[in-house]
């Protein structure tokens, strides 16, 4: 399974350099100088290398300058490029209320009482923070659809990937469909 740290926004300027959207808390060991990056465009199913010859912030971005990538046109080829690592390559969490995307996707969300929620589809980070986006159940029609709820400690007060299981307590009116 592959995690994604990393997408290419666009170009920036002339000589190949790369806008990067940073999907991870570690950019500077991630894109660090000399570091070899799997890259995947989207839809395709094979990854290629690429091999980081500087990085450096910029206005608050991510700007990322690869070897092989001299100019504008070779970078605007690798919009929405992602960098991906696999699952397997990284070391365990050292604190226990972090968590991989990977490792919530696919669990069980229950309610308190025990009412089965739906499952973990996947976790969508926006600028307001982290959502989960789960796949509701039979208990709250119309199965299958999407509910959204923020990956804070209020409305999600346990987290147990041993048990499969994530216990959310929403605030009135959350689970409702639209």
């Amino acid at each position: 399974m592959e995690l994604v740290v990393g997408r290419v926004a666009k170009s920036h300027g002339v000589r190949g350099e790369l806008v990067v959207e940073v999907r991870t808390d570690e950019p500077e060991l991630r894109f660090a100088p000399g570091s070899v990056l799997k890259g995947k465009l989207p839809r395709a199913k094979q990854t290629q290398e690429f091999e980081v010859e500087s990085a450096r912030e910029h206005s608050g971005r991510l700007l990322l300058r690869l070897d092989g990538i001299a100019d504008r046109t070779a970078a605007d080829a690798l919009r929405g490029l992602l960098f991906v690592v696999d699952t397997a390559d990284l070391p365990p969490s050292q604190d226990p209320d972090e968590y991989y995307d990977h490792e919530l996707e696919g669990l069980r969300v229950e309610l308190g009482d025990g009412t089965l929620v739906g499952t973990v589809n996947e976790v969508l980070h926006s600028a307001a923070g982290e959502l989960l986006s789960i796949k509701a159940g039979e208990a709250f029609p119309p199965a299958g659809r999407e509910i959204l709820v923020p990956f804070v400690l209020a409305m999600v007060p346990t987290v147990s990937v041993a048990d499969g299981l994530i216990v959310i307590d929403p605030p009135e009116g959350l689970l409702d469909p639209e």
